[in-house]
């Protein structure tokens, strides 16, 4: 996949996730270059093909990255989105093994660990992930 390319599914994103994490990326560097875009890329999807194109981008459950915390944050984003805009969520999304472990606290300022425990959104809290409210605001 062309890392400059759109994401065409949740399972482009995942194939970007398990090249970085294949040659050791943090993990902060694969939410943004593979979750945090993957989001950008639905909500272009969305804006300009509508909402049965965005949410095709999740039918098909992504291949394992590596890590069970990105893995559980392709599914969370998933759930959040189908609950934010109205579609229903697809089946892969209530895979119970799709669980943070870890924990994973999105930034690495423990000083905001806090905050992020109340702030996630629920899709988020319940797989183990932990975000501040901003984490999935985009300009």
């Amino acid at each position: 996949m062309d890392p400059l390319r759109a994401f065409q599914t949740a399972d482009d994103a995942a194939a970007v996730a398990a090249g970085m994490l294949s040659v050791d990326s943090r993990l902060q560097d694969v939410w943004r270059h593979a979750v945090i875009q993957l989001l950008d890329d639905y909500t272009s999807v969305l804006r300009h093909q509508g909402m049965e194109a965005a949410q095709a981008m999740w039918s098909n459950q992504p291949r394992p990255s590596g890590d069970r915390r990105v893995d559980a944050a392709f599914a969370a984003l998933g759930e959040h989105l189908a609950r934010r805009d109205g579609w229903p969520a697809p089946r892969w999304v209530r895979d119970p093994a799709l669980e943070a472990v870890p924990w994973w606290f999105v930034t690495a300022l423990r000083g905001l660990h806090p905050r992020a425990l109340v702030e996630s959104p629920l899709s988020f809290r319940k797989r183990g992930i932990f975000i501040t409210r901003g984490a999935l605001q985009r300009a």
